[in-house]
């Protein structure tokens, strides 16, 4: 049975840390641009997971509320940013997308990074419309990993759709119909950033094992998995290293 979505990384948190993408530069110069952020604003970063994004908004000079529902994910959030906690500009919260545990009109954006498709949308939606103030902007964030552009990454995919627990379930494909469903009636922007990872063969057993679908040590698809990684790495390294691209998606909008 498939864990909830509040348990999915609970026993990856390592290589979420070491080997998933952060995001693009790009990304905060378009909400500086389009939607107006500015340091003094105050963002909820909903399912802030490990802080890779949070990590971005509090060097722009924002306060962040991290709201995180998985302990294990939180804590490591928290050391991950213990750094740039000194002015106390970063408050971490166990709550939940639906549940976020915010007043009511408290933050001027709310930000969710990789998470949006593990939420009760419509819940989400109306706890989002709840705790931003007025004219508050949404902002949805994916990066979408390119399954066909390279020899090495359609190997990779293949590997995923044989060996991946419920890969075919939870990958990406609906993003622009949920992102309709979650936007409406309300319109939303859309912009898209390239994005790119090098890694040697530990880095690419790292990244493939931080993903909640790739089966772990001691599940039966684990070992067979591994060794058509291996020869997927033989077969398309250059200088000991592949490449992963990423397509940065940012839908951005008032709710």
């Amino acid at each position: 049975m498939s864990k909830s979505p509040t348990a999915r990384f609970s026993d990856r948190v390592e290589n979420y840390v070491r080997y998933r993408p952060g995001y693009p530069p790009e990304v905060l110069d378009l909400l500086r641009t389009e939607c107006g952020l500015l340091p003094s604003h105050t963002v909820a970063d909903i399912a802030s997971g490990t802080g890779v994004f949070t990590r971005l908004l509090l060097e722009n000079g924002n306060s962040v509320f991290a709201v995180e529902p998985n302990p294990e994910m939180r804590e490591m959030g928290i050391h991950q940013l213990e750094s740039l906690q000194s002015d106390a500009r970063l408050v971490s919260i166990a709550g939940t997308a639906e549940e976020t545990m915010l007043r009511s009109a408290s933050v001027d954006f709310v930000t969710a990074a990789q998470a949006a498709h593990w939420f009760d949308l419509p819940r989400a939606r109306a706890e989002f419309a709840r705790i931003l103030r007025p004219e508050g902007w949404c902002v949805l964030i994916w990066n979408e990993r390119r399954t066909a552009t390279t020899p090495f990454l359609r190997d990779y995919e293949q590997l995923l759709l044989t060996y991946g627990t419920d890969y075919k379930e939870v990958r990406h494909e609906r993003t622009n119909a949920l992102i309709h469903e979650f936007f409406a009636p309300a319109l939303s922007e859309e912009r898209v950033f390239s994005l790119r990872q090098q890694f040697d063969y530990e880095g690419t057993a790292g990244r493939l094992l931080s993903s909640s679908y790739a089966p772990l040590e001691g599940h039966p698809s684990h070992a067979p998995m591994m060794q058509e990684l291996q020869r997927i790495f033989r077969a398309h390294a250059k200088d000991d290293k592949v490449e992963f691209e990423y397509n940065t998606r940012v839908y951005y909008g008032h709710l």
